[in-house]
């Protein structure tokens, strides 16, 4: 009976201090509460990427502004940059083909809440990825899922992002 009251202290305990500390699980992120709707804009780039954001977005129940209903301004802007996808050389065979590539997706942003001045913001996502030449069709197959992963991954961190410039609205200057 002792012990299992001691377990019960330590691990209520151990949640005080995490949850004191601000850790918080990975993917566990949250969007302000007067956030309601967010306009995103693309001026003819990034498609695969918008569409990727724009459904990550809706896991948060997002209105998507849509400037022919909207009587008032998107409480957030979003205008998709054009972004870029380079591969490094990592790796040979010994019969020097390419055996293993990094691919580096910059992805560049404004950000734009409203009443405040629009910020910039570049970030990359990198991954390696091992070129097989005998085996070209699979690998084109998994070229694409990693890049649609990289995709998700930059709008996880777009909407990160998004959290901490919130957070800091008051170094931010107001229009």
């Amino acid at each position: 009976m002792l012990t299992q009251t001691i377990k019960w202290i330590g691990l209520g305990s151990l949640m005080i201090a995490l949850s004191a500390c601000g850790f918080s699980l990975r993917g566990d992120f949250s969007l302000p509460a007067s956030i309601k709707t967010i306009e995103l804009s693309n001026p003819g780039h990034n498609t695969s990427l918008k569409r990727t954001l724009e459904k990550r977005l809706k896991l948060y129940k997002l209105e998507m502004f849509d400037k022919s209903k909207a009587h008032a301004p998107a409480d957030l802007n979003i205008t998709l940059l054009p972004d870029e996808l380079d591969r490094r050389l990592l790796s040979l065979f010994s019969t020097g083909q390419v055996a293993e590539y990094e691919l580096v997706y910059t992805v560049k942003y404004l950000l734009q809440f409203t009443g405040h001045a629009s910020q910039s913001v570049t970030f990359t996502v990198t991954r390696e990825y091992q070129d097989d030449p005998d085996a070209v069709l699979a690998k084109s197959r998994e070229l694409e899922l990693v890049l649609g992963e990289m995709r998700q991954q930059a709008a996880d961190r777009i909407i990160r992002q998004i959290s901490n410039y919130y957070a800091n609205l008051a170094t931010v200057p107001t229009l």
